[in-house]
């Protein structure tokens, strides 16, 4: 009788520290921990983080973060740190969460249009991934990248091709750099590069050129047509006289900074710049802007005509009138300038 009841005590004693197990188990492992109301939340975990900075990230998206430690210890998560960004799903347990962390790094994407300069680019681009615009803009300016692949300072911007694309957060800069070279690589395809060769172009020529177009104008149906006049002048030798070229120029000058041009006059056109192409022959040394890529396929695949002078049509903001004799511009440039005068654009 007495071994039976120290049977059963001992049955008892054992179903509790068996139930306590489980629960403890459960607890550290299974249980839901988050705790947030959203479908998901995220952490940014940098590529030089330790186990104190996922904790201080974390700590406030769950009920329990020292069950957490626990099984992050107990999976040697503390010293196998995973950088990335990674989503954190309501109602997730710390093993879920932890195996989250560990391997499911997701993707961001990463857009840009517009960047005038790499040093703008470079800020952009910070904002997206985890590498600073330093580090970026150092990267895009390495002088032996650009020699290894065609490129100089003033044709650096060119290599990115303005889109979306999908990169892990914890990019670094140098891998951004290489990402997007092939990306440039990938469009160039022989197409577009037979039909710059026909053009008597370099793809770094094209989008030098694709930029003054895409500054002209930013209407797609007018690209080709504005491509077009471009290519006729520099066949008969005559100077683009494009104005953004001018305002560009003007714009790397002290006087000029923090300001806006709205009507080029002949002091703009007296500027000495490279960039002057009122003064010098030919295509500028570089990018004046970050075309898109519809303003360099309108170059490659440009207007075939005789047209070798446009302006801004007062009567349709936005479009121009084309001309194939100096005196027809000369007409449509003052009916232009007589618009401007009215709206007291004097500079």
């Amino acid at each position: 009788m007495y071994l039976k009841k120290i049977l059963w005590a001992t049955a008892i004693i054992g179903l509790i520290v068996a139930a306590f197990f489980a629960y403890y188990v459960y607890k550290v492992l299974l249980k839901p921990n988050t705790a947030f109301n959203n479908e998901a939340a995220y952490v940014y975990i940098p590529s030089d983080a330790t186990y104190e900075d996922v904790r201080k990230q974390l700590e406030p998206l769950l009920d329990d973060i020292a069950s957490f430690d626990i099984l992050a210890q107990k999976k040697q998560y503390i010293s196998h740190i995973k950088a990335g960004k990674y989503a954190i799903k309501r109602g997730m347990s710390n093993n879920d969460i932890i195996n989250s962390i560990r391997i499911h790094n997701l993707p961001v994407t990463v857009s840009f249009n517009n960047q005038g300069t790499l040093e703008k680019l470079a800020g952009r681009i910070s904002k997206e991934i985890e590498a600073d615009s330093i580090s970026l803009l150092n990267a895009m300016q390495d002088d032996a990248f650009l020699a290894e692949h065609n490129f100089n300072q003033a044709t650096a911007l060119g290599m990115y091709l303005p889109n979306s694309y999908e990169f892990f957060w914890n990019t670094s800069a140098i891998k951004f750099r290489n990402r997007m070279l092939k990306e440039y690589q990938r469009f160039w395809t022989e197409d577009r590069i037979q039909k710059a060769h026909n053009l008597g172009l370099s793809p770094n020529q094209v989008i030098t050129l694709a930029s003054i177009v895409y500054e002209e104008s930013k209407k797609p149906i007018e690209q080709p047509r504005i491509a077009g006049v471009y290519l006729n002048r520099l066949r008969i030798g005559m100077p683009l006289q494009a104005d953004p070229t001018i305002k560009f120029a003007a714009y790397q000058l002290p006087e000029y900074k923090n300001t806006v041009i709205k009507r080029v006059l002949n002091v703009h056109k007296e500027i000495d710049s490279p960039y002057n192409t009122y003064t010098n022959l030919g295509l500028p040394p570089g990018l004046i802007a970050m075309p898109d890529l519809r303003a360099i396929d309108a170059v490659l695949n440009y207007e075939k005509h005789k047209f070798l002078y446009f302006v801004a049509d007062a009567s349709r903001l936005g479009y121009h009138k084309f001309a194939k004799t100096l005196t027809q511009h000369n007409k449509y440039a003052s009916e232009y300038h007589r618009y401007l005068s009215s709206q007291g654009i004097n500079r």
